[in-house]
């Protein structure tokens, strides 16, 4: 019966035809476990390049897990061995390239994208998941593992590129073919290292090659640096930047236009912490800033005597106490002096306190109250004509009658 019944297909496939050289590079990261470097089992982490057409094939190493910055750094390796640049290349979803994907709409890294577009070439993200949607599948990777790596042994890791390279060099590109039966490196060289456009080396990746080690800069700005953490300015938090030591001084650099933004001196023991002030917020500077505009809404004097009635009631919030009686301030659209000016010689006042009032006085003013109705009346004011309310609680002429005891 399977001889002669043909089951239905999974799914639908087309023969994918490599007529175009230059186009499309397939990119692949991978990586090997308990491979022996310095007589330590170390795992090698690996990126394989593989140019659609020729099949001419480079793969670059890592023995630091891979993140963005090695990736594009592998990119730089690969593009300088071809001698130029493909016009796209193709990936898995890796998070180093898409960050998501909904209905083929992809969020790309932004510090690989903006790579590949100083670069020029486009990226192309198969489908999740998919890996046949890239149209075809290449074992370069399984390829790499299996020819390169299995059973070797290395002294350390610029040995271990040595052998890399000449495993490149005299096997991998010059074997036949299963696929187009051509030698990679002929094939690459007769049809399509012309059509491969030029490529140069963006300012970043060269700042890399300079001596600059990336590093990840926390939430609190600090970056890590042999076993002590390092301030950098306030723009840079959860970003990215490169360090290197200089003369007993360790330079924290921005990635993109390799400015130095941070310079401090290096420590040589352990756990120190090495804070510049003036990476922060100036706290002290913030307060003044805000009690200068509650002074500009109320004068200097009554300005004075409300923002320490404030730190008097919470001084450990003094600055939200100020953020929100500026806010409070400028939201009204006529200020009573007099009137704050009394709240102000209360044992306690407080932002919300304060809130409070000014809502009060509000409600009050729209009702038609004064807050001098209270007040007595001056000495030329005569007073109220109260006869119509002298006959009130007697009686009117007749007979009391009263009930006693049954």
């Amino acid at each position: 019966v399977k001889a002669t019944v043909a089951s239905r297909q999974r799914r639908y496939y087309e023969p994918v035809l490599d007529m175009v050289p230059g186009v499309q590079c397939q990119v692949d990261p991978g990586e090997l476990r308990e491979v022996m470097i310095g007589g330590e089992p170390r795992t090698v982490y690996f990126v394989v390049f593989v140019l659609s057409y020729s099949r001419l094939s480079y793969v670059g190493v890592s023995l630091a897990p891979l993140n963005t910055t090695t990736l594009i750094r592998l990119h730089d390796e690969a593009f300088r061995y071809f001698g130029g640049l493909p016009e796209e290349c193709v990936y898995d979803q890796t998070k180093m390239v898409v960050i998501s994907e909904q209905f083929r709409e992809l969020e790309v890294n932004q510090r690989f994208q903006e790579y590949a577009a100083t670069a020029g070439f486009r990226i192309h993200a198969c489908c999740g998941y998919d890996p046949e949607s890239k149209g075809k599948v290449e074992a370069g990777v399984k390829y790499a593992k299996q020819d390169a790596f299995y059973g070797e042994t290395f002294r350390d890791e610029a040995e271990l590129r040595r052998h890399v390279q000449q495993w490149l060099d005299e096997v991998a590109n010059v074997r036949t073919h299963g696929t187009t039966g051509r030698q990679p490196r002929a094939h690459f060289a007769a049809e399509e290292r012309a059509h491969l456009r030029p490529y140069l080396t963006p300012a970043c990746v060269g700042r890399d090659a300079d001596g600059l080690a990336p590093r990840q800069v926390d939430k609190t700005g600090l970056i890590a640096w042999k076993a002590n953490k390092y301030s950098v300015p306030m723009a840079y938090q959860q970003g990215r930047v490169g360090a290197r030591e200089q003369d007993g001084t360790l330079e924290i650099h921005d990635l993109e236009n390799g400015e130095v933004i941070a310079t401090h001196a290096l420590h040589l023991g352990k756990g120190h912490t090495s804070r510049n002030e003036s990476h922060y917020r100036d706290h002290r500077q913030r307060e003044a800033d805000l009690e200068q505009a509650i002074a500009q809404c109320l004068g200097e004097t009554l300005g004075r005597q409300l923002c320490a009635r404030l730190r008097e009631s919470m001084p450990r919030h003094y600055k939200d106490q100020l953020r929100g009686a500026k806010q409070l301030l400028e939201g009204e659209a006529e200020l009573d002096l007099a009137l704050i000016g009394d709240w102000v010689t209360r044992e306690r006042l407080t932002a919300g306190g304060l809130k409070q009032r000014l809502a009060a006085a509000r409600l009050a003013k729209a009702r038609g109250r004064d807050r001098d109705d209270d007040a007595p009346a001056s000495a030329g004011t005569p007073p109220p004509d109260l006869t119509p309310y002298a006959r009130l609680g007697r009686s009117s002429g007749q007979q009391e009658v009263t009930h006693g005891a049954a």
